[in-house]
This record gives structure tokens, C-alpha cells and sequence, in this order.
């Protein structure tokens, strides 16, 4: 099989996301398992100025935006550890900035016609690298106009006749809306710019557009894939999706294993397995508590959180059942991430106020990411909504039980402690359903009660989790499956 990605970011050349991680990394298991891939973006400027070797083609083009045409060039590269091919759109005008979609917290005023250039751009890379294409996978609002350029523009044209397209919704909440008169841009007759296919309560919408014009979509996990069908989650899509339900479907991401892995993850202080963890987590823990400045209680629940501060992750809750604990609570709290200041600062004043049991460290740092997951008791996720999640699959795999909310890919992927679960062996962590204080502390409490008082309990959770496989070639063996059905869909129509 044949398949090209389309996508705006991909690890390791540009990340501001997950999108990047499952565009850098499905393609290489996809290739490992015997399929031709090769994956397309924007050459912005940090890929050029990094680490990564790209060369230079021959290969220039000319495509119209709006009434205007402009030049571009392809850079080739490949993902790191495979032969996987990376095509780079040169067009400096466009992505020869500072950020990918904006700066200082405002987008570009020209993102519309940065990614219809991109879009067109990887419409004619097809033909000017002489690709075969079976499949085309685009990736969220910034690919949404390919679908269309496929049915509207290239449905005749040799070499595109066979082509397929998947639509995956890596978050829904981000849509690429733009005001009417950027239709212009795209090319396309105004006849398409109505309710039923680009037009969104009077602006152009991009995501909505790939989601009509596919022949597949499928979103990050199965239940996300049924949550963005209702109010409101569906973000004013739900509508859309519900008319194409017989067509969407959902897959969980993977997680890799050599990066995320206890038995030989450099960044630990000791290296732990599902049969020896007990050791190697508890010096895991001791170096943790040392590093942020928390008293060594081996005893004690140590919790852990990673992540954006923001409401949508959960934080108000968080923060509610902290300032409840803290004071008469025998639990440690350890919080690495930045966000809303809010959050910065009301966390900031409990780390102050109880440094024996708060520790917070607001920066980005990939190692001790890695040994907050190794070296905690227990990981919260009390997500509003998370499309798939990967942190919850990380913690499994250190040992970590994690307690969330059962949203989107938390719901698919662990399995709350009750006496039936616990029985038959198929726990992995704590679960709620409300999106209360009170729910979350309900798991805490839990989840607590049974790490101090049930370890036989606790060992099973850990153990299951640690034994579970979330690894990327499960979840490319689906992709495949999903892709043959797209290629049978667009073939038979």
C-alpha cells in the first residue's frame, strides 16, 4: 500500500502538540510493516535551522492563490531511524517565521492562504515526484482542503483517479475558521460554500471541509469518535459528524516504547520492569522527592501531574481538591507544566505556603517528565475532555496507576479499580465521571485508601498496566485496516 501523510507538524521537524507525535512516528511503523510511506509539510523556518539533514531538489511549482500565483520548491528529508521520506514545502513568504501559526498568542492574519498554498502544494508534489498514491492521510484543519481538491478539481485527473482520502480529527476544538471572502483563496466555485459543505454559520471553516470531502475520518480514539457527535463536544460539528457516522471510526495513538520505557529509559535513577519494579520504583521515588525538594516518605502517596495548566485539562478541579488536601492530607503532589496564569499562580502560592507537600516546576522539561512518571505513586488526569491522551499510557507503562476522568481516550484505556475488575485482573487505575472536585477526590480518596491499605491490590494495578502493549505497531496495524477500507469506500463509488 501506498500513503502519503499530509500534515503541519511532525517530530521530530515541528511540534506544538500530539499531531506531531503521531505524524512523526505512525509512518515508521507503517513502513515496518512492509508499506510505502512518505509525509508532507510547511518547511518552516525552526526545521531548517535544526539539527535535522535536508537536501535540495530540482522540484519547483506554481499554484494560484486566489487571483494570484505563487512559486514554491520541495526540500526532502526523512524521519529519523527510517527511510521514511519527508517532502518540505518551501515558500519562505509563508513559513520562513518564528512560530508555525502565530506569535505571542495571536495566529497569523494570513494562515488561510498559508495552508491553501500548502494544500495545493502537496496536490502537485504527487505529481512532480511521480508519487503512487493508495491513501492520503491528512491531519486536522491545516490539510482540510485536500479531500475537496481530490472530488473537485483532480477526480479526473491521471494518477489521482485511485486516490483515497482519510480526515483525522486530532482535536476538534481547532477548526481553522476564516471570515467568507478567504473562499477566493481556496479556488474552488462559490456553489461549495454553502451549510451542507465549507460554509460555517457565515465563515469559511477548513476541518469542515475535510470531513465532507473525505472518503474516511477518524479521530484518536473510539470514544472521542462518539463524543464529538453530540453538543458539545462536537464544537458545532457534531451535526456533520452524525451525518457521516457510517464512516468514522476511531483509533487510540501509540505510545513508543523506546523512548517511554523504565526497563531503559537513561533519564531514571533506576531501570524497572513489571517483574522487579517495587525496587526500582522506590529509588525512582526517593531520587524524584529530592530533585523537587519534597521530604523522602516512601510511605506516603507521592501523585503526579503533567501538563498544560488550562480548565480544559482539569485544573479547576485539581486545584479545588488541593487546597483541600493539603492541610490534613498525608499525600505529596508533584506538577510539571505551564499555561493559564491562573493556574500558575494559585499553584505557585500552595507550593509556597506547603513545600513538604507541593512541589511545581512551571517549565518544559522532557527528563523530568520522564521521572515524575517513574517516580510517582499515582498520575491525575481529570481532563474536561481529551481526544486520546498519551500521558495516562505513559504512567502505565512506569508503573504510575493513573486516576482520570472517563473521557475520550482515558475511557478507552484504563479500567477503574472495582471488585469485578479487580477479580478478573483487568484494572489498570481509578476512574469518575462528573466533572466535580468531589468525583476527583472520590478517586483520590480511592486510589489512596487502596495504595496505604490493599498492597496486594496495588501491585495488581501496577502490574496489569505495566504488562499492557499501547505500542504504535498495534495501533499502525489498525491504521492499515482502516486504510484498505477507505481505498474499497473511494473505489466503489
Amino acid at each position: 500500500m501506498n500513503i502519503l501523510v499530509a500534515t503541519s507538524e511532525a517530530v521530530p521537524f515541528a511540534k506544538t502538540g500530539g499531531l506531531a507525535d503521531v505524524c512523526g512516528t505512525l509512518p515508521v511503523e507503517l513502513a515496518k510493516l512492509g508499506h510505502e510511506v512518505a509525509v508532507i509539510m510547511p518547511a518552516y523556518r525552526n526545521i531548517r535551522a535544526g539539527g535535522q539533514e535536508i537536501r535540495w531538489t530540482d522540484y519547483q511549482f506554481d499554484v494560484p492563490i486566489g487571483s494570484k500565483i505563487v512559486s514554491g520548491r520541495l526540500l526532502v528529508s526523512q524521519l529519523p531511524e527510517s527511510e521514511v521520506p519527508v517532502y518540505l514545502v518551501q515558500q519562505d513568504d509563508y513559513y520562513d517565521r518564528e512560530g508555525l501559526y502565530g506569535e505571542g498568542g495571536d495566529s497569523y492574519r494570513d494562515n488561510c492562504e498559508r495552508y491553501v498554498f500548502f494544500c495545493r502544494a502537496a496536490m502537485e508534489a504527487i505529481r512532480l515526484l511521480g508519487l503512487s498514491v493508495d491513501v492520503l492521510h491528512c491531519n486536522d484543519w491545516p490539510t482540510g482542503l485536500i479531500p475537496a481538491y481530490l472530488k473537485v478539481e483532480y477526480q479526473r485527473a491521471p494518477k489521482y483517479m485511485q486516490i483515497a482520502s482519510l480526515m483525522t480529527i486530532h482535536n476538534i476544538a481547532y477548526q481553522g475558521q476564516f471570515w467568507h471572502w478567504d473562499m477566493l483563496l481556496t479556488g474552488l466555485d462559490w456553489k461549495y460554500f454553502n451549510w451542507r459543505q465549507m460554509e460555517f454559520f457565515g465563515h469559511l471553516n477548513l476541518l469542515k471541509t475535510g470531513l465532507v470531502f473525505a472518503d474516511s475520518i477518524n479521530t484518536v480514539s473510539p470514544t472521542y469518535a462518539k463524543e464529538i457527535q453530540q453538543h458539545p463536544m462536537g464544537y458545532g460539528l457534531e451535526g456533520v459528524l452524525q451525518s457521516r457516522r457510517d464512516v468514522l471510526s476511531g483509533i487510540i495513538n501509540g505510545v513508543d516504547y523506546t523512548v517511554w520505557d523504565p526497563a531503559s529509559d537513561g533519564n531514571l535513577e533506576a531501570n524497572f520492569t513489571a517483574g522487579d519494579w517495587p525496587e526500582g520504583k522506590a529509588k525512582c521515588k526517593a531520587a524524584l522527592q529530592r530533585e523537587v525538594n519534597l521530604p523522602e516518605l516512601p510511605d506516603k502517596p507521592l501523585i503526579g501531574l503533567i501538563g498544560r495548566l488550562a480548565e480544559q485539562k482539569g485544573w479547576t478541579l485539581v486545584a479545588d481538591v488541593m487546597q483541600r488536601w493539603v492541610s490534613h492530607m498525608d499525600a505529596q503532589w508533584v506538577i510539571l507544566g505551564t499555561g493559564e496564569p491562573y493556574y500558575q499562580d494559585l499553584l505557585g502560592h500552595l507550593a509556597a505556603e506547603f513545600p513538604n507537600k507541593v512541589a511545581l516546576r512551571t517549565t518544559f522539561d522532557e527528563g523530568l517528565a520522564h521521572r515524575i512518571e517513574a517516580g510517582s505513586d499515582m498520575f491525575v488526569m481529570a481532563s474536561r475532555y481529551e481526544p486520546c491522551g498519551l500521558n495516562q499510557l505513559y504512567s502505565l507503562r512506569y508503573g504510575a496507576v493513573p486516576i482520570v476522568r472517563a473521557t475520550g481516550g482515558l475511557a478507552d484505556t484504563i479500567t477503574g479499580a472495582t471488585a469485578e475488575t479487580i477479580h478478573y485482573g483487568t484494572a489498570n487505575g481509578f476512574t469518575f465521571d462528573d466533572f466535580t472536585a468531589d468525583a476527583l477526590e472520590g478517586a483520590l480518596r480511592a486510589a489512596c485508601a487502596a495504595y496505604t491499605d490493599s498492597p496486594q491490590v496495588w501491585r495488581r494495578l501496577v502490574e496489569t498496566g505495566m504488562r499492557q502493549d499501547w505500542s504504535w505497531r498495534s495501533s499502525a496495524q489498525q491504521y492499515v485496516e482502516l486504510y484498505q477500507q477507505t481505498i474499497d469506500r473511494h473505489r466503489g463509488q
